[in-house]
């Protein structure tokens, strides 16, 4: 069942265009991933499929009605975790939770035993009576998820969830994630961290400059650039370097600079491994590593764009 269905959905600011013509479909069940540099259009995205915003053309439909015409009934489907944190920071985690619940519409026992349930779910129901401002940003990220999941949303949308947060943190994040999902959760998941998409995603969009580049499942994009090889070179002066020498190197797509190392994509039928040595050597550098790399969504990314999305 498709729990989503956008079409050719535009959203403009003067003349820049933040959404360019996005067409999607997501199924129940799905951990969507729209993956992209800060600035692609996630967020916008993320904010006309709750409207939160309106398109300037387009359709969007949500549990198979129009959003347009339905909106009230569908916003009861769906949880919101927003990049920034929404929370009243002089409430308590249980009054903020309770905030949240009562604006779905729930009363009495009922919103009790469901502000107790987010509380335990995201592991704050320990610390339910302390005010958020005494919290640390991984536990305010937590409250976050807590408030956007009282209800019991079908749909759970999460922009940037671990934005600013340890490590350990966002592993509990991503494993709460994982968890909502296996209930039955369809949740839509924006990320600028790759090892996160990898992770939890069954299927991925990848967005830059407002568009839809390439969608699928992980493995279908890796697929993407199979025909290709990425070695990496580290130098002790990349400054030396001659790219244009490399860049005539037959078999040779495309060369990036990541600090002292050049990151060369190249066609996985040439076998031009010495050739791209001895025009290295030839403006007198010292090699400090060379490895083929594995291919990962990043070196999809960097494939499709020319760009590493962290630029």
């Amino acid at each position: 069942m498709k729990v989503i269905e956008i079409k050719d959905l535009v959203k403009k600011y003067d003349d820049n265009i933040a959404v360019d013509n996005i067409s999607l479909s997501i199924e129940e069940g799905e951990i969507y991933g729209i993956l992209g540099p800060n600035g692609a259009g996630k967020s916008t995205a993320i904010s006309l499929i709750c409207s939160l915003l309106f398109p300037n053309s387009g359709e969007i439909k949500i549990l198979g009605q129009d959003i347009r015409k339905n909106l009230k009934s569908i916003k009861r489907n769906i949880g919101l975790v927003p990049q920034n944190i929404a929370l009243y920071r002089n409430f308590t985690a249980y009054e903020n939770v309770k905030f949240f619940g009562e604006l779905y519409g729930l009363r009495g026992k009922k919103l009790n035993e469901a502000i107790d349930n987010a509380l335990e779910f995201t592991e704050l129901l320990d610390v339910k009576k302390k005010k958020a401002e005494e919290f640390s940003g991984g536990m305010l990220r937590r409250l976050n998820i807590a408030c956007a999941i009282v209800h019991s949303p079908k749909i759970l949308i999460m922009d940037e969830p671990t934005v600013g947060i340890d490590p350990q943190s966002r592993n509990n994040i991503m494993q709460a994630v994982k968890k909502l999902n296996k209930k039955g959760v369809t949740i839509i998941y924006t990320t600028h961290y790759m090892e996160e998409a990898e992770s939890l995603c069954t299927k991925i969009a990848i967005v830059d400059n407002g568009k839809i580049i390439v969608e699928g499942t992980k493995d279908e994009l890796k697929d993407i650039v199979s025909d290709k090889k990425i070695l990496n070179i580290g130098v002790d002066n990349i400054y030396n370097v001659n790219l244009e020498l490399l860049r005539n190197v037959e078999g040779v797509i495309d060369i990036s600079i990541d600090n002292n190392n050049v990151v060369i994509t190249s066609s996985k039928d040439v076998n031009n491994l010495s050739k791209i040595i001895k025009e290295i050597s030839n403006e007198d550098l010292k090699i400090n590593d060379l490895a083929f790399k594995e291919i990962t969504l990043e070196t999809v990314f960097l494939s499709l764009t020319g760009k590493k999305i962290r630029d």
